[in-house]
């Protein structure tokens, strides 16, 4: 197993109260950062951090990255405990209906969260980042590469989060190397809330047609990030990672 030091840094993770991004901040506060957890839902949010809370040095603030102030209100509060050495650009909604039924302003929500959140995140902690060397990590998805049907606003955001990556790493490089990672199918079942956690109803055949033949957990794109972050990927960046197991690049005939 890889170990990784990341003792006197810190980061922030965004939607970090559940899912990939609750593993990703467990993965830190292990390695010894100081984590700092991003969330719009104050009940996940608050649960993170108290269950977290024996690992190391982890606070949550309450944050709707899509909202501009509210970006530079986390940044201040950082900024004044010290500074920052890595960015995780988790957070992220879903909305899935037929075209013909998405309204605008779901459309737009989507956009705002997924894509102009890490925008904003990314342009609130360049200046932290660069004093430190840092990098940022965002998370975008397969659906960036391919799609199921009635999933526009997710694909769309995902896509535009793959190139805003490259984009950042021209525009930040040499001090602040920026990358993505692209998770396919994800169990987040057990990293829900405790009001929403249910027990993971996967099949063999979810399973199995994946060719590593496993579902993905948090802990795969945890384990990611932590690299990505770390010295040993100091020669990475503007790039996209997809993690899912082989799924983009397996044949399908019927």
């Amino acid at each position: 197993m890889i170990t990784y030091n990341f003792t006197d840094k810190t980061a922030v993770v965004t939607g970090a109260g559940q899912g990939i991004g609750r593993a990703v901040a467990e993965a830190l506060l292990k390695a010894g950062a100081k984590v700092w957890l991003a969330d719009c839902d104050a009940e996940a949010g608050a649960e993170a951090g108290a269950e977290l809370a024996a690992l190391g040095a982890v606070e949550f603030v309450l944050t709707d990255i899509a909202d501009a102030d509210a970006v530079e209100a986390l940044r201040q509060r950082v900024a004044a405990a010290g500074g920052l050495d890595l960015l995780v650009n988790n957070a992220a909604v879903m909305v899935r209906k037929p075209l013909e039924a998405l309204a605008p302003a779901e459309w737009r929500r989507v956009l705002e969260v997924n894509l102009t959140g890490p925008f904003l995140c990314s342009r609130a902690f360049a200046s932290l980042l660069r004093a430190r060397r840092g990098s940022i990590v965002n998370i975008a998805s397969t659906r960036a590469l391919m799609s199921e049907p009635h999933t526009e606003s997710y694909a769309a955001a995902k896509g535009g989060l793959v190139a805003l990556t490259h984009a950042l790493a021209q525009s930040l490089g040499p001090e602040v190397r920026v990358n993505c990672l692209s998770p396919g199918w994800i169990d987040v079942t057990p990293l829900a809330k405790r009001s929403r956690r249910q027990p993971a109803t996967l099949s063999a055949q979810d399973h199995a047609q994946h060719p590593v033949g496993r579902v993905g957990t948090p802990e795969d794109i945890a384990a990611m990030v932590l690299y990505l972050a770390s010295v040993e990927a100091g020669f990475i960046t503007g790039e996209n990672i997809v993690i899912d197991g082989g799924m983009t690049r397996k044949m399908i005939y019927t």
